[in-house]
Parts: C-alpha cells; sequence; structure tokens
C-alpha cells in the first residue's frame, strides 16, 4: 500500500482543486466566472485554488478581454493532465486494493 502513496499528488488533495481539475481535463478551456459559478466557491477562494495549479504549472492561464471586459481562461497543461491522470489512477488502485 505504502508504494500506492507515492503517486498521490498533495496538489489534488484539496476538494475544489480536485473538481477545478475535473472541469478542465473535461473541456477544453474554462473560465473564471463559470468556474465560480459551477464550483458555488468565492472569487477569492478560487482564485487561491487557481494559483496553487498555476504555479505548480499543472494549468495554463490565458488572459483577455471579451469586449471592455477582462476575461480570463483556463486549460489544463500536459504536466497537469499527466500528474491528474497518476493520481486517479492510485485513487482507483487503492480502492481496488480494499476491495480484496
Amino acid at each position: 500500500m505504502k508504494g500506492l502513496l507515492i503517486h498521490f499528488d498533495k496538489a489534488f488533495e484539496n476538494r475544489i482543486r480536485l473538481q477545478i481539475m475535473s472541469v478542465l481535463v473535461a473541456n477544453d478551456s474554462y473560465d473564471f466566472n463559470s468556474l465560480k459559478e459551477l464550483l458555488q466557491v468565492t472569487d477569492g477562494n478560487l482564485a487561491s485554488h487557481l494559483k496553487a495549479l498555476e504555479k505548480e504549472q499543472y494549468i495554463i492561464v490565458n488572459k483577455g478581454f471579451i469586449g471592455r471586459k477582462p476575461n480570463t481562461q483556463y486549460a489544463v497543461s500536459k504536466k497537469g493532465r499527466e500528474a491528474f491522470k497518476n493520481h486517479l489512477s492510485a485513487l482507483e488502485q487503492l480502492i481496488n486494493q480494499q476491495k480484496t
């Protein structure tokens, strides 16, 4: 069991970061306000979790404008997709190991 734990990523221990990554892996990109509404979190809460994922280089941040309004789009990076896949695989193996 200890060997499985090395594939767990601390960046995904938080529920909100796990949700953010799930959304971004399933979609090409997502903007800040849509993520906030979907996850039902505050601006500050979402921003801090996005910053943590950005620091790990798990997400790509694209800032721009729609008309005169600022718009920030988030997408999963190749590194983030691989890390998330490994994390989910480790969880699945842990669950399957507990079944036997």
